[in-house]
């Protein structure tokens, strides 16, 4: 009899020795507008390009850009010209995510392409843009084509 209130003594002590008390819940953090901002981009990956397009059906690059803000209550321009004009120049080495940067793809000799920055860290530049041949990618701007291409940064936010 000893024997079996001694095993029901350990088996219920070991059972209430491992339960936790301390409860731990997950709590998302909280995105930044630039997070979704940039959310409301990727989205739109691997949509195809259309000229002056705007929605899943096709996109463009100054629509990508204006969409994604837009979703945001934050107004731009719609062409990537006139976006170039708008907010405060930044520094390639200062570019921080959610920072456009625009380029001059044609001969010419104006702003007609823009990409928002995804990512950046030690110099490695990750943009998502529509191009006419892939539709909405992310690229890095240490392509060789990007790089030569690119003009200049601004920061809206």
């Amino acid at each position: 009899m000893k024997k079996i209130i001694l095993l029901l003594l350990v088996i219920s002590v070991s059972f209430t020795s491992c339960k936790s008390t301390k409860r731990t819940t997950y709590t998302p953090k909280k995105q930044t507008k630039t997070d979704r901002i940039i959310a409301n981009a990727n989205s739109y990956k691997g949509t195809k390009y259309k000229y002056g397009g705007t929605t899943k059906k096709g996109m463009d690059c100054s629509g990508l850009i204006y969409t994604a803000f837009q979703k945001e209550n934050i107004q731009l321009p719609r062409v990537s010209s006139a976006m170039a004009k708008t907010g405060k120049s930044v520094s390639l080495q200062n570019v921080k995510k959610g920072d456009l940067l625009f380029f001059k793809t044609s001969r010419k000799n104006r702003i007609n392409h823009v990409g928002l920055v995804t990512s950046a860290r030690k110099g490695q530049i990750q943009f998502i843009h529509a191009t006419t041949s892939k539709g909405v990618i992310k690229s890095m701007l240490s392509e060789k084509y990007w790089k030569k291409a690119y003009k200049k940064a601004k920061r809206i936010l």
